[in-house]
């Protein structure tokens, strides 16, 4: 099985990316961001975790986490995202490694991991692919996505890797200028390289 790293700051494309691996290559895509809501839904003990470093506070009523209000914590402070980051790496790291042992009978299988350098997540991979994008359109998808303010959305992409340290640790760049085609088109280009 071949493992496929993909990577970038929010609002780049990976998702984009994605979806065209999934429906025209038939490859399996384990979403990081996805996996991480999964096991931070009421009765998982990443949530629970997450209660005990953050307080009870950050659960709703009904023992739900309260996205929002967490999300504003660690943007806003360094050392609450840290926390947050090494719980994440611990849980989701591992559910994504169980996922992908449970593909057996999968050819390729694709990661989307914003930090896929930072969990570690890079080393079970056989190549990364990174995202990016100017900065006014990734705060513009990320405005539409989350319905947060422009200010928010720099303040999320600030406390990212930068580019151009992306670009020195993946295998392959692919620049997304916001057509579906030329994603299309590096997609091809890179796939014939590594996906046999």
């Amino acid at each position: 099985m071949k493992i496929i790293g993909i990577t970038g700051s929010s609002g780049a494309g990976k998702t984009s990316v994605c979806k065209i691996l999934k429906e025209k290559y038939y490859i399996s895509i384990i979403d990081a961001d996805e996996v991480a809501r999964e096991l931070s839904k009421k009765g998982n003990p990443y949530l629970q975790e997450i209660a005990n470093k953050f307080g009870e506070e950050i659960l709703d009523e009904k023992g739900e986490l309260k996205r929002k209000e967490l999300a504003k914590l660690i943007y806003e402070q360094e050392e609450k995202r840290n926390i947050l980051n090494h719980l994440t790496f611990v849980y989701v790291v591992e559910e994504i490694k169980k996922r992908i042992a449970e593909l057996v009978n999968e050819k390729t299988v694709a990661i989307d991991a914003a930090l896929l350098f930072e969990s570690g997540l890079d080393k079970i991979c056989d190549t990364t692919i990174g995202l990016v994008a100017r900065e006014e359109d990734k705060v513009k998808r990320i405005c539409e996505r989350d319905g947060i303010s422009k200010e928010m959305a720099r303040k999320r992409l600030a406390i990212q890797m930068p580019e151009e340290e992306l670009k020195k640790r993946v295998n392959y760049v692919i620049i997304n200028d916001g057509s579906e085609l030329t994603l299309e088109k590096e997609i091809e280009t890179i796939s014939s390289k590594v996906i046999k």
